[in-house]
């Protein structure tokens, strides 16, 4: 009887994400099972944010802006379903900043569709910058294929396209990676080098996983994350 409650109140945790996939439990200093479920910790913004339709049940847990992840279950439908993240808001201008740098550490899984990315976000929205570090499964950038740079200190394939409210510059690693440091002024002044865009206002410079599908349940965390301006 004993073992029999432990497995319900396992497959119950399960269920709100407080174990994961693994069965491992996981203590975090805030949790949150709300889609739009945000905290705010040293200066950065984490978000659930789940935000496709169709999309399952998720959890977010952060121990810190640096630290943090989901347990996310979402079917395996298409489109997607949420972007975990956490955000630094820079708001100045490409010219005015002297440096903009951004370090990672993650964990993921080997399954399910998904992208772990930077979404840059600049005057006013009008422009979204899209860095994605490591990708799996049936997942691809909006737009067509411009060329491929090295630059920010990779190389990457880069798309140019729109999602319909704004234009989109997409850079795709050309091998994944789960660790690393990106130089982001660098990048950002590469698309404006290219005539794309002016010396526009960089807003919030955020980081998570773009989660298309995650069947069955998994883990995604970010070990470590900061960004440097």
């Amino acid at each position: 009887m004993v073992n029999g409650i432990r497995s319900a109140v396992t497959a119950a945790l399960l269920v709100v994400g407080l174990i994961g996939a693994a069965g491992v439990a996981r203590a975090a200093t805030w949790s949150s099972t709300d889609k739009w479920g945000t905290w705010s910790n040293g200066g950065y913004t984490v978000r659930n944010d789940v935000w496709g339709g169709g999309a399952g049940p998720q959890t977010i847990w952060a121990n810190s802006y640096s630290n943090w992840g989901v347990w996310a279950n979402h079917p395996n439908t298409g489109g997607v379903k949420a972007y975990p993240h956490s955000a630094k808001a820079v708001n100045k201008k490409v010219s005015a900043l002297g440096r903009l740098s951004s370090s990672f550490n993650v964990s993921r899984p080997g399954s399910g569709a998904y992208a772990t990315a930077y979404d840059i976000w600049a005057e006013n929205n009008a422009y979204e910058i899209m860095i994605w570090v490591n990708k799996q499964g049936a997942v691809g950038p909006l737009g067509s294929k411009q060329t491929t740079v090295s630059v920010g200190g990779h190389t990457w394939d880069v798309y140019k396209g729109s999602n319909g409210a704004n234009q989109v510059f997409s850079f795709l690693r050309t091998g994944n990676t789960n660790s690393g440091t990106v130089d982001v002024l660098a990048v950002l002044k590469w698309i404006g080098s290219q005539g794309w865009y002016g010396d526009v206002t960089v807003g919030e410079v955020q980081f998570g996983f773009e989660i298309t599908s995650s069947s069955g349940g998994m883990d995604f965390a970010a070990n470590s994350y900061s960004v440097t301006s």
